[in-house]
Parts: C-alpha cells; structure tokens; sequence
C-alpha cells in the first residue's frame, strides 16, 4: 500500500506576511518608475529663477487684502460657493436615495445580472471628476448656474446611490420581508421597509456629501462657473497675493465650518440614545435638517435656477449634436498613442501624489492627533498641525500647482506633487483621527519603562497606526486618479490636458476616447487598490 503525503503547507499568516512584503516592493518599484518618469532623476526639474516670486507670495501671507471694497467681492464669492454647494449637494442626496433603492441588492433579490449591470451603469458618473462634467456641460447650457448644480449632483449622486444602497443591504429586513409578505412590491417595501432604519446612517453621510461639495463648489469656480474659486483664479493670475491669501483664508474658513457641522451632526447621530430618546425626536439634529433645507431654498433663489434652461430648444438642439458628433469614438492610432501615454502620465501622477501624501500624513499624525492628556505646549502644537492641515486641503490643487510653477520647472512632477499636497490635508487628518482612536496602553506601558517621546511614538504608535494609515492612504489613491484630471485640465499633463485640448477644439470622437479611457483607468486603479487593502487585513 502507497501512503500519499500531502505537500506541508505555509501557515495563513505567513502566506499574509509574503503577500504584504510583495505588495510593499511592488509599490517602491512603482514609486521609483513613477519618480523617474516624472524627471525627478533628470536634474533640471528646479527653477531658480522663480524664488523671488515664491518668496512674495509667501511674504503676502502676513498681509491679506483687507480692503472693503474687495471684502464685499469676497463675500459675494462665498455666498455663490455655498448656493453651489448647498444645490448639489441635495441633487446628490434626491438622486442617491431614488438610485439607491434601484441598485440595492435587497430590491434586485436573486436576479443578480440585473444588480451587477445597475452597478455597472454607476461606474460612468462615479469614474468622471465633477471638473469634467463642468467642462462638458458649459458646451451644452453655456455659462448658466445649472452647470455648476449638475456637475456637483450628478457624480455626487452616483457615489451617494452606491454607499446608500449599500446601507439599505446592512439593515434588518424584518420590516422589507413583512411588506413582501403582504403583497408589497419590492420598490415601495424598499422604500417603506428598510429606508427609516437606515435613516441615521443616511443622513450622517448626507451632511459629509455636504463638507464635500463645498470643495468642488470651489474647484468649478476655477473653470468659469463663479464664486470663491473663480475669485482666487482672477486674483492669482494678475498677481495679487494679498487677495489670493484672503481667499485662500476664506476657503479654508468655509472649509473649516462645514467639517466641524458636519462632523457634530454625525457624532449626534451616531450617540447612543436611550428606547425612550428614540421615540422623541432630537431637536440638534431636526434644526441641521431644517437649516440645510431653507439653505437650499434660498440658493435656488439666490442662483436664479429656471428648469426651463434645461428643456430649452438650444439645450436640446446642443445636446443632440455633440451626442451625434461624439459616437463612435475616435479610434486614429496617433489618438490611442497619446492617450496611452498620457495615461501613464495620469498613473505616475496619481502615485507620487499618494507618496508624498503618506509620508507626509505618517510625519504629522502624532502632531495633529487629539490625545486624552496633553501639556499646553502639546495642545498648541497639535493645533497648529490641524490649521495647516486644513489649509493644505481648504486650497484646490490646481492653485497647489501654480504655486510650484514658481520653483520648479513645467511637467508633471508640479501637477503631482500639488495634488500631494493637496490629498496630505485630508490623508493628514484621517491618519491623526485614526491614531485617536489606538488603543494607548502599549505606548503607555513604554513611557513606564523608560521609553521617551519619541522612542513611545515610534515602537507604542506606528506599528498599530501604520495598517490604518495604508487603508486610508488606498482609498485616497482612488481619488487622486480622478483629481489628476483636474490639475491636467489646467496644463499639469495627463488625460486632464488632454481632455481640455480636445473639448476647446470640439473634437468630441476624441473627447469620447479619451472620457473612455480615463474610466478604464479608475476602475483598473479601484481593482488594484481593492487587492492591496485585502493584503493589509
């Protein structure tokens, strides 16, 4: 008799440590092409002659424009980016929850081809940056208030209807399945059934759509459609660098007022609340409701928005030529060659951003990171580490790009490293957010034997923090691939530019091909992303 022995086995877990090792060398190979790629090796990448004009506008910092008469252009500007954002973001909400009952795996039941292809049809307005959307929907209404509406609505709404259908799927369904029960369609025992237990889960993320657009609201005003980024558009292009850093505090104010509402209004829905709070209704939480609500009353009326411009005659007449003009694509071998390298440009772009982001976000976590004891020099430190956060992140990063435009030579290594700086304000205070919440006994425990700030930081934090970190650092790279079109949109290089150069000659076979493209790109770099986290687990 033959005994057959199986092959040993490595152990799961040194299967997990051989993954992340390759995924780790993987990612160094990818950053040292991408670094290359970008000229970083070349050595004519700096400047020099631009340090002057550098050093001015950083001096400006200490002397804002405060004259009146441009405090009242600024005033008008924040007021048109908070009817921008406030518009959008409730077109996004309307069209989440009606696209969230339609994509929602519970509605679809077993007809899993049905939900895979609604899924799918999320994929074009998720993989399009609301930049592109200004720039294609100004051809179609011109310079009317509905562009900057829609091109926040539109892909806001297609993400909104993904994480909502994803809410509904996580609720009990006692209530879905006793409606089925009783004769109930699906769509309205969806509606009825699982919509009010999602309802605290819905409106946090609602009011977090909300901090988000009013960032885009800023970046369309770089491309015409007004408000605070148009203003910091006209004030950085004739040099003014008192009115570009009082816009630049304006931004980051607003920015600031819609992270610490929206987070209060999140932390209230997510507290705890007795059977008895939860029969009442919370008074915080139905004034945010009430606040938002006549917020986008009042900017309909202060945008002047008419729905007659969208079943205008000219909008339909624009609207069908470019659809004529734009099928089939353009397919020309000098066209698919220039999209494939602006395509690794775009890539390249995207990596060395997320780089510089990561370790500048591992650097200043510690900094930035509320901790539950503090002297007052610590405080102070960490507050001071969060305002600049917020103004990395408060300013678009095409502005970003122009800075560097100073000190550094054109290419895409400006382009990426602004959109570095750019994801560093958000990474930074998703990394200090995730280090508040370590568990502090083992840098504890360091610092009772001995261990000093910096040896507790290093051996009690980052190896606990690092995973997190990596997650969110991913997630930011799925980001940066879109916001790469954004900076390319303004000459930074990629699909961005171009995208800009065909849509400004109306070559709209190309515009197709390249809108083509920059999809195939973001759902490749959504897969990639998506194998690495499953690495890190």
């Amino acid at each position: 008799m033959t005994a057959v022995l199986d092959r040993p086995q490595a152990p799961p877990r040194l299967h997990r440590v051989r993954s992340r090792w390759a995924w780790g060398l993987g990612a160094l190979a990818v950053l040292g092409w991408s670094l290359a790629g970008a000229g970083a090796f070349a050595g004519d990448v700096v400047n020099p002659a631009g340090a002057g004009q550098f050093g001015r506008f950083a001096s400006a910092a200490l002397s804002p424009a405060l004259d009146g008469e441009f405090l009242r252009v600024l005033a008008d500007s924040v007021l048109v980016t908070v009817a921008y954002a406030a518009l959008g973001a409730a077109l996004a909400v309307l069209l989440g929850a009606v696209g969230a009952v339609a994509v929602a795996r519970t509605s679809w039941g077993r007809r899993r081809l049905g939900w895979t292809l609604s899924r799918g049809a999320l994929a074009v307005p998720r993989g399009l940056h609301e930049a592109v959307w200004g720039l294609l929907l100004v051809n179609l209404l011109g310079l009317d208030p509905w562009v900057g509406v829609l091109a926040i609505g539109v892909p806001y709404g297609a993400v909104t209807a993904k994480v909502f259908a994803d809410l509904l799927d996580e609720v009990p369904r006692g209530g879905y399945e006793a409606l089925l029960a009783g004769g109930v369609g699906r769509v309205p025992a969806a509606l009825y059934g699982l919509l009010p237990p999602a309802s605290g889960g819905l409106l946090s993320y609602s009011f977090y759509r909300l901090e988000c657009a009013v960032r885009s609201a800023v970046v369309l005003g770089l491309i015409g459609a007004g408000g605070l980024g148009y203003q910091l558009l006209l004030s950085f292009s004739s040099l003014r660098w008192e009115q570009v850093w009082s816009c630049v505090y304006a931004l980051a104010l607003l920015c600031l007022l819609a992270d610490v509402g929206g987070r209060a209004v999140r932390r209230r829905v997510a507290a705890p609340r007795s059977s008895g709070d939860r029969l009442r209704r919370d008074p915080a939480l139905t004034t945010a409701v009430l606040g938002t609500l006549a917020a986008v009353v009042w900017s309909w009326w202060y945008l002047a928005i008419s729905p007659a411009t969208l079943v205008a005659d000219r909008t339909g007449e624009q609207l069908r030529y470019v659809l004529a003009a734009a099928w089939p694509p353009d397919v020309d071998a000098p066209l698919l060659s220039a999209v494939a390298v602006a395509a690794v440009d775009t890539v390249q772009m995207s990596v060395i951003a997320i780089a510089v982001a990561t370790a500048g976000a591992v650097l200043l976590a510690g900094v930035a990171a509320r901790p539950a004891r503090a002297s007052a020099g610590r405080r102070l430190a960490g507050s001071v580490a969060r305002l600049a956060l917020l103004l990395l992140r408060a300013v678009p990063p095409p502005v970003w790009a122009l800075v560097l435009l100073f000190v550094l030579l054109p290419g895409i290594l400006p382009g990426a490293l602004a959109l570095g700086v750019y994801t560093l304000g958000v990474l930074g205070r998703l990394a200090a957010e995730a280090t508040e919440e370590l568990d502090p006994r083992p840098r504890a425990a360091l610092t009772a034997l001995g261990a000093g700030p910096v040896g507790g930081w290093l051996y009690g934090v980052v190896p606990a923090a690092i995973g997190p970190v990596l997650a969110f650092a991913l997630y930011r790279w799925e980001v940066a691939i879109r916001d790469t079109v954004l900076v390319g949109l303004l000459g930074a290089g990629g699909l961005g530019a171009l995208l800009a150069s065909r849509v400004a000659a109306f070559d709209w076979g190309a515009v197709t091909t390249v809108l083509v493209a920059l999809v195939l790109l973001t759902a490749a770099v959504d897969l990639v992303s998506a194998r690495a986290r499953a690495a890190l687990r």
